[in-house]
Order: structure tokens, then sequence, then C-alpha cells
């Protein structure tokens, strides 16, 4: 009887390591950093009802209701769908460049049902990814993870380059722990500058740590390709500035295209980086328009949870497609998204 014929590219859930548990520390501490702005927040959005004579709930509430809630979807769903393309495209070039020839439309159905699973772990769905390259052509999965290590490495390079524009625009406007920006990015590009030599072999020529394969897209890269990934990327961010700057003309408040350009910057590179920053981040837009504090609180919350839960929802669209990609013809019968 002949031995069945194991492919070493496959991935093998078993073979892979234990996952190491997190501290309680390390997994309360996001919790309780949400909690502090969420407790910023009420003291700041209650203290603003107090003065015109309201309560939080019906100050808040009239704060939603006063939103042309029409028009703010005309915004917001065609920049998600653009972000979406974007994304795709990011995801699409990179893989061009260091696995396999794959086609654009082969890659976004994919990278769209990956948003489902990156509403609880961004990184979770970029591993997606991985399986999927991995079970469909064959790709050794280390390798496309080396490549999802490369867009992750990238965009921190994208998102310090335009917090440098945001700082720079916005210095005495943005709260002092930003000021930290050009401290940080310059520690970020000394950094990059040594992963580029390095993996090049102009610095530390013997060492073998460059040969693993979670480090091939490193070795074939060459400074076009990181440029080319911040250049893709940036549209994204260009077109955030005129949607949020709009978006918040909708909730009464005034800003300029030139003022978001500051702002929108620094905010999620706040929010993306760990450490003060991303506290500061998250309730950044009311200190930053202290006079409309539920007009602000409003605009942070549906704006951040709108992007994440409708991209979840075109990833929907493209569930049975992406699954299977992945788990062949009769497994996609079988599984069936949640309603």
């Amino acid at each position: 009887m002949t031995e069945p014929t194991v492919d070493p590219h496959v991935v093998d859930p078993a073979a892979l390591p234990p996952k190491k548990k997190q501290s309680p520390i390390a997994s309360a501490l996001p919790w309780a950093i949400a909690a502090a702005c969420f407790v910023y927040l009420y003291f700041r959005i209650d203290a603003a009802a107090a003065r015109q004579g309201s309560s939080f709930v019906p100050y808040l509430a009239d704060v939603f209701a006063k939103v042309p809630w029409t028009k703010w979807l005309t915004l917001m769903i065609p920049y998600s769908v653009l972000f979406l393309l974007i994304d795709s495209a990011v995801v699409w070039r990179v893989i061009n460049w260091f696995n396999a020839r794959v086609s654009y439309a082969d890659i976004l159905p994919v990278r769209a049902s990956t948003y489902i699973i990156s509403i609880l772990n961004e990184q979770v769905g970029k591993g997606a990814m991985a399986v999927y390259l991995n079970r469909r052509d064959g790709v050794p999965g280390w390798e496309v993870g080396s490549s999802m290590l490369f867009i992750m490495f990238c965009e921190l390079l994208y998102l310090t380059l335009w917090a440098i524009v945001g700082v720079t625009l916005r210095w005495d406007e943005l709260p002092v722990v930003f000021h930290a920006i050009p401290a940080v990015a310059a520690g970020v590009f000394a950094f990059f500058g040594f992963v580029l030599l390095y993996f090049r072999g102009t610095i530390l020529p013997n060492h073998r740590l460059r040969e693993r394969e979670i480090f091939h897209s490193f070795r074939q890269a060459h400074p076009r390709h990181y440029l080319g990934v911040i250049l893709l990327r940036s549209p994204a961010l260009l077109s955030a500035v005129v949607v949020y700057t709009l978006a918040l003309r909708l909730f009464g408040v005034e800003a300029s295209f030139a003022e978001m350009l500051g702002y929108l910057p620094v905010i999620f590179f706040g929010a993306a980086v760990p450490g003060p920053m991303r506290s500061v981040a998250i309730t950044l837009w009311v200190t930053l328009f202290p006079d409309n504090p539920g007009e602000m609180a409003a605009f942070g919350l549906v704006q951040h949870n709108f992007f994440i839960f409708f991209n979840a929802a075109i990833g929907m669209l493209f569930f049975r497609r992406a699954n299977r990609e992945i788990w062949g013809d009769q497994n996609a019968a079988s599984i069936k998204p949640a309603p």
C-alpha cells in the first residue's frame, strides 16, 4: 500500500508552536486604557450637557439627532470601498514582488473577507492571507508570512512619514505627548536603515538570522519596494483627510482640509503605536475641539466603528468565494457565514 505523500509547503496547524499565554496584566491593560478614555469622555460630555441645562443622555442623543446621516453615508461608504481597493492593491503588489504571480481579482475577495477576522485582530486577518496563498498556490507559509510582515513594517514607515507631516503642520495645537513624534520617527528611520543594510548583506554579512524563511521578502526587497508600498498607501490617507473634514462638518464642527491634514496622520499614528500616544489619540478629537465635546465624541465613535464593521460587511459578500478558495468546494458548501 502506497504511503500518502505530504506536501512540505502546506502548513500543518499541529506543527505550529503552542501559543504563549499572555500575562493577566498585559491582558487587562488595553481594557484599563479604554475604560479611562471612556471615563474622560463621560466627564467632558457631562460637563458640556450641564452647561446647557441638560443631562448626559439627552445631550448626546440631541447631537446624534442633528447629524444628516444619509449625507454621512454617502461619504463613508465610497471611502470604505476605496480603502479596500487600495489595501488589496498593496497586498497584491507585495505578493507579486516576492511570492507568486496572483491576479488582483483573486486577492481582493480574500483580503475583503479577512476584514471579518480583523474586527478581533488585524494581524490574524493578515495571517489568513498566508493560509490562502499557501493552499491555493503552494507558496510556503513562512514566505507569505514574510510578505505580511513586510507590509506591516511598511505601514509603520508610512504612518511615521505622514505623522511627521501632521505634527509639523500643527505642532502648537497638538498635546505635548505628540511632540515626541520626531524622536520616535528618528528611531524608526534609523531602524529602517539598519534593516535595509542588514538584509542586503552590507552589515553583519556572515550573520545567519537573515537566511530564515520569515525574512524571505526582506532579503529580496530594494528601497523601491518600500517606497512603492508607501506611495500605494498614501491615497488612502489623503482621501481620509477629505472624507473626515466633510464628515466633521456634518456634525456641526468646522475644520479646514489643512487642519485635518495635520490632525489625522497624528491620530492614526498614535492609535497604531503602543504607549501613551495610543490612549491620547483615542480622546484627541475632544481635545482638539474642546468647544464641541459631544459632537467630537460622537464623531470619533461612529467614524471608527462604521469603518471597521462596514469593511467586515463587505468581507461577508466575498466570504463564500474566499472560503471555497482556501478550503475547497466541499468545505465551502458546508460552512456558512453567520447571519
